[in-house]
Parts: structure tokens; sequence; C-alpha cells
């Protein structure tokens, strides 16, 4: 159900937040064992839903879908909110790991590759030597089958994490959210993307000057050409052009479900 107090973005249901409410909600919701997925959207994200109605579900039924991007907080406040914020994943990993070390709140890693998670946990735990890291598992780079889904619901209810950090890159994290939430014993489930290479150690981090002025897709592609280029040579000129149509009127995108 897409909720009232919204930011439309193309049709994509944001979340008109900072990061101290996001945490407000984040809290609220572990206390009341409030079952959902949480969304870190970008431009990205808001671009893949455009032409994938069922992605577009997906996020718009999130418990949150976080501003990733200066983007969606410049429409944010061009909307009416002015105390939209950037709302980026591995800000706001950090922020919860600190949180959890006075909540207790258990933690649980899903995602990276060749060790990452692994990784991860020791940089985490240097960081907030009081964090309760429950667990942990790299899956593979295609669907579960059924024994590996098993598997995992029997890791997760064995661990009892309250929150389940997802790193599978958009719109595959997405999906997984979507999926598993009811099937796994966990109250919130995060899709942070790159977060876990970042705080890893395996990919540098734009300047904040360059988050803050909407230009970090410039530092990653200079990290990462090969593999983003067409991300962004396409989705940020198109994004530009769709949001130039919705707010003149031109064109339509409505919120659904």
């Amino acid at each position: 159900m897409v909720e009232a107090n919204t930011v439309n973005v193309l049709g994509v249901a944001v979340s008109p937040i900072n990061m101290g409410l996001a945490l407000e909600r984040i809290t609220g919701a572990i206390a009341n064992r409030q079952k959902g997925y949480i969304c870190v959207t970008g431009v990205h994200g808001v671009s893949e839903a455009q032409t994938d109605p069922e992605f577009r579900q997906i996020l718009n039924r999130a418990f949150l879908c976080t501003p990733d991007g200066m983007p969606l907080v410049w429409v944010g406040r061009w909307q009416g909110q002015k105390q939209m914020d950037r709302v980026y994943g591995p800000d706001l990993m950090l922020a919860v790991m600190a949180l959890s070390e006075n909540t207790g709140w258990r933690h649980f890693f899903y995602g990276g590759a060749d060790g990452t998670a692994q990784v991860l946990q020791t940089k985490l735990l240097e960081r907030f030597p009081k964090l309760q890291i429950v667990g942990a598992n790299e899956p593979p780079f295609r669907p579960l089958n059924v024994d590996e889904q098993q598997k995992l619901r029997e890791e997760v209810g064995a661990a009892r994490p309250d929150i389940m950090w997802v790193g599978l890159s958009t719109p595959k994290q997405e999906r997984f959210m979507a999926q598993y939430l009811e099937r796994l014993d966990v109250t919130l489930m995060f899709g942070v993307g790159a977060a876990f290479d970042f705080h890893a150690g395996k990919i540098r981090q734009a300047p904040k000057w360059m988050q803050r002025s909407g230009l970090e897709w410039c530092f990653r592609l200079g990290c990462e050409p090969r593999r983003l280029w067409r991300r962004y040579f396409k989705n940020n000129p198109l994004f530009m052009a769709r949001i130039f149509c919705q707010f003149t009127g031109l064109r339509k995108f409505p919120l659904h479900n």
C-alpha cells in the first residue's frame, strides 16, 4: 500500500524523510516487531521502475523508500517537503549500527562475494565493538534452489536477527526482499547495494562535496567505467527529461501499488 505522505518521483513513492526521521521509523518498527523492507533508492532505481511495473510495485510497497540520491531530494523539496534530505545507504547503515550499540539490535548480512561479508563484519566490529552480528551469507549469483532456500530459513531462524542487510545491487536486492520478507524470521530488511563493498574497503566512496552536489555518479563512473557507463549515460538524461515532463504536466506518473 502506498503511504499518503510520500513524494511522487516518476510514479515511485519516495519517503519524504531525513536521517533522523528514518532512524525514528526504524526504531518504532523494531520495537513493535513490524515487518517490512527498506529500499534505498536513487535515480537508477527510479529509472528501472519506468519499464518494470512489478519492480515499481515493490518500491511502492516498501516500509521506507529512502531518497538515496540528491536528485530525489531536490524533487521532494520542489514538492514542498522542506525537511527532506538524503538518506544514503552507506550512511544509513553506519547510523543504524551506531544506534544498535545501545539498543542491542541483532544483524545478519546477506550478499557480497569473495569474502566481502566477512571483511565487512570485521571492520564494523572494529568501529562498533558492541555490535551483535549474528550471521552472514554470501549467496550464489542466481536464484536460490529449494534446498538453499530451506537452509537460509533455518540459518536466519537460528540467528534471530532484528535486521537483515541485503547487498545484491538494484533491482535484485529489492526483488529478494519482497520475496523473502514473510519467509524469514526477521523484522526489517535493508537493501543497501554497494554499502557492503564501501564499508569492506573494496570500493572508494566519493568525497562528501560530490555526494551533496549530486555528482557522486561522476566519481563512481571514473572508478568503474566499464560497468557503469551505460547506466549513467542512459538513465541520467532520461531521468531529467521525465522529471521535466512530470513538473510541466506533459506526462502523468501516477502512484500505483
